[in-house]
């Protein structure tokens, strides 16, 4: 068993790292595996799935299981580990759907649910299944609209909201979970001029997947003047980084990485799993994590 070291960023908290398994291009047993592992490796806080119909990487007709059925069974077969999808897809769920199925689901985790939310991108499953995308400007709209919508209705007693793109009437969201002030909203993406701003209004962390430290470094300068113009301090806002993990990289490397990401600010990294999906990565890299 590795023993929990803290390592402290420049913002004076201590970084955490946690591990995504993409639910593509493997087993359900094999992804399982790798939360089980994670959940009794304490250097590990957190454990992240994704939400496309079609895998990203490898052959683009393989295998590509659903966020949120995968995401509540690991739920279960997990205790310690905080959970959630980076990030949900605004355009293939109502925001009233998505903030039922979070509260419930932070019922189930028993209060370790992160919400991860995005405005979403994928032309190609988005045009074979008949999901309208949206140009950009308005899925930026649409994508507001539902944060907004998520929020209130997982922290009020009702919501009414008349948008654009969503209209309720004093709807409820029953029962919440143990999360005060609900689940951690999750804000995915580093686009400056709107995607920033919604995360610098409602964001309780923000992911910025697969940057250099200077790309991330550049992003959180602009994330604070997003800051600043909504009154908002950044120190609020955890930033985690998404780093790429193929199963035959050297602990070392892949530690190392994190510890450049620390020098700028980054609070948590978030190893991203290549396939196949292999247990006995993680022990290693643990301990790599425990030298840096």
């Amino acid at each position: 068993m590795v023993s929990i070291t803290l390592f402290i960023t420049t913002t004076g908290l201590p970084m955490q790292f946690g591990i995504k398994t993409p639910p593509q291009q493997c087993s359900w047993q094999d992804m399982a595996a790798i939360w089980r592992a994670t959940d009794e490796i304490p250097t590990f806080t957190s454990c992240w799935n994704f939400d496309h119909f079609y895998p990203l990487v490898g052959d683009e007709n393989g295998p590509c299981m659903e966020a949120w059925v995968t995401l509540s069974a690991l739920a279960a077969m997990t205790k310690r580990v905080r959970i959630g999808c980076m990030v949900n897809g605004t355009p293939y769920r109502h925001p009233a759907v998505i903030a039922n199925m979070a509260a419930t689901l932070d019922i189930v985790s028993n209060g370790r649910l992160n919400l991860g939310l995005g405005a979403g991108w994928h032309e190609g499953e988005s045009a074979a299944y008949g999901i309208d995308l949206l140009p950009i400007g308005q899925r930026m709209d649409r994508f507001e609209e539902s944060v907004q919508i998520v929020r209130d209705l997982l922290t009020q007693q009702t919501t009414t909201f008349a948008g654009t793109y969503y209209d309720l009437a004093s709807a409820r969201c029953e029962p919440k979970g143990p999360q005060q002030n609900g689940p951690p909203i999750v804000i995915g993406g580093g686009g400056e001029k709107r995607t920033l701003h919604i995360a610098a209004q409602y964001a309780d962390h923000w992911n910025l997947p697969f940057a250099s430290p200077a790309q991330f470094a550049a992003k959180y300068e602009v994330l604070e003047q997003h800051c600043a113009t909504v009154g908002r301090d950044i120190a609020e806002i955890e930033c985690s980084v998404q780093v790429a993990l193929p199963p035959d990289q050297d602990p070392g490397v892949s530690a190392g990485i994190a510890a450049e990401l620390r020098a700028v600010g980054v609070d948590t990294v978030i190893y991203t799993l290549r396939n196949p999906y292999r247990v006995d990565i993680l022990e290693p890299l643990a301990t790599a994590l425990e030298r840096i």
